[in-house]
């Protein structure tokens, strides 16, 4: 680690940057704080720009706290919401949490980890302290959260209950007495009320340490709401092929949050790119290989990287296909559909009609193309969907 990347390389704002680097200077372990909402069972590598920051510090020999949002998620972050989330059950986020637990430590050491979780303290929540903690925010002050505001002035339901999120991931940060909290950007709102909070109940108010969001393969933020996540768990060659499909845009700050190449050599690369003296799919693939060597394996990322190279630069089949029996003769339509190469016969035109069906390598034209058992050709659906039919 290059001695300034601590607070500047993967950070998009500190507060106050001043008073952390004073607390640092100090030379005392800091308790780091890191929430998450489990209200899916997949984390996505958006998350792991924040986990990566929290390594760095512990390397450095502080503490690392992990809350685990058992109550929260029950609620859903409002933040970028447009309505009420679902409601999760308590079983579905602790189901939800024993996957994240093993995601996070992927990347987070988890002998230096402090794990709580927020039933510690609001399981026994008394209706006494809800009212002391919602009596210490004004209405003013909440309506000052951008989506709540959106929400409010245009109509849209909001409930109490969403109102009360960031009040309790604030007393979180009282609960662990939190010196440092981290989060995306979109968070700024949630952690700054912990800082707000921890100050009106006498404590040293907690720094904030906010990186900044990655886009996704459809360019809008990395979200699971979106379904263009490169999830933490998922298989080598699907990571490697949706890291390969990103703009080339986002390859600057891809390398500076996700990989571990000097800051000189990510400035390198992003004058190469903006000169035009550099080929996009080459930086893609090195960074491809680093994520998967990252979540899997450097084994793993070189077979993922020579398997791209077969399929889609040297247009070599993939070496495992998966395999659909036919008893009789059929349209390449009911094929699709049955194979689960398309999810309807409609979709299952529109991808012909894009050109993006191919029997043995021939562009597939016509809706009629027939199919027959034992035909041993092969279906090429896209890019990465295949099947031999036997």
């Amino acid at each position: 680690m290059e001695p300034n990347d601590l607070l500047s390389r993967g950070v998009a704002e500190v507060i106050v940057e001043a008073e952390l680097r004073q607390r640092l200077a100090a030379g005392k372990p800091l308790r780091l704080k890191q929430g998450f909402d489990p209200t899916k069972p997949d984390m996505h590598i958006g998350h792991a720009v924040g986990l990566r920051k929290l390594r760095m510090f512990q390397d450095l020999g502080h503490q690392v706290v992990l809350i685990v949002g058992d109550w929260t998620a029950q609620i859903g972050d409002p933040s970028g919401r447009d309505e009420a989330r679902t409601r999760l059950t308590a079983d579905e986020v602790r189901q939800n949490a024993e996957t994240y637990m093993e995601q996070f430590f992927r990347v987070v050491d988890r002998q230096r980890t402090e794990v709580r979780w927020q039933s510690e303290w609001f399981g026994t929540f008394t209706l006494e302290q809800a009212l002391d903690l919602t009596g210490r925010f004004t209405l003013a002050q909440m309506l000052a959260h951008e989506t709540f505001r959106k929400r409010y002035d245009s109509g849209t339901p909001l409930t109490i209950l969403e109102l009360m999120y960031p009040m309790l991931q604030a007393y979180d940060s009282v609960a662990i007495n939190a010196d440092v909290e981290f989060g995306g950007t979109d968070q700024k709102f949630n952690i700054l009320a912990g800082r707000e909070l921890m100050g009106q109940l006498g404590m040293t108010p907690q720094q904030v340490l906010l990186v900044p969001l990655i886009p996704g393969t459809d360019g809008r933020k990395m979200s699971k709401t979106f379904l263009n996540t490169v999830d933490i768990r998922m298989p080598p060659n699907e990571m490697f092929g949706r890291i390969m499909s990103m703009s080339d845009e986002v390859l600057p700050l891809y390398f500076e949050v996700l990989s571990h190449r000097p800051m000189s050599e990510v400035a390198t690369i992003r004058q190469s790119l903006a000169e035009g003296s550099v080929n996009p799919r080459d930086l893609k693939m090195s960074l491809a290989r680093e994520v998967v060597a990252q979540f899997h394996s450097p084994a793993d990322g070189q077979a993922a990287e020579e398997a791209f190279i077969r399929q889609f630069v040297n247009r070599e089949l993939p070496e495992v296909i998966p395999e659909h029996q036919l008893d009789a003769p059929v349209s390449i339509i009911e094929v699709m559909v049955a194979a689960a190469l398309a999810a309807s016969k409609s979709e299952a035109r529109r991808l012909i009609d894009g050109g993006g069906v191919k029997l043995d390598g021939e562009r597939v034209t016509s809706y009629e193309q027939t199919v027959s058992p034992g035909a041993n050709v092969v279906i090429q659906v896209g890019r990465r969907k295949f099947i031999r039919i036997i």
